[in-house]
């Protein structure tokens, strides 16, 4: 069986890169024209009241600003795996 492309990556080689080191050549640059019709979407938000058991919550803010944004993420993966 064949493995998968991602399975042949060295990270620790491409960690350990320097900027310089990265070959850009089939990468566009991003010009005036671009920057000038980009725009920035925001996801949209919506609050709601969830119950979460307690230690999984004081884990979460255990990690500092930014709790519910991580938990958002790992619902968003859970979502996106589940989905196919």
């Amino acid at each position: 069986m064949k493995k998968p492309a991602s399975s042949k990556t060295n990270l620790k080689k491409l960690k350990a890169m320097k900027d310089s080191e990265i070959n850009f050549d089939d990468i566009p640059e991003l010009d005036e024209a671009f920057f000038k019709n980009a725009q920035i979407k925001l996801p949209e938000k919506q609050s709601v009241t969830i119950r979460l058991d307690t230690d999984v919550l004081d884990w979460f803010k255990q990690q500092g600003k930014g709790y519910q944004t991580r938990i958002n993420k790992l619902l968003r993966s859970y979502m996106e795996t589940h989905a196919k």
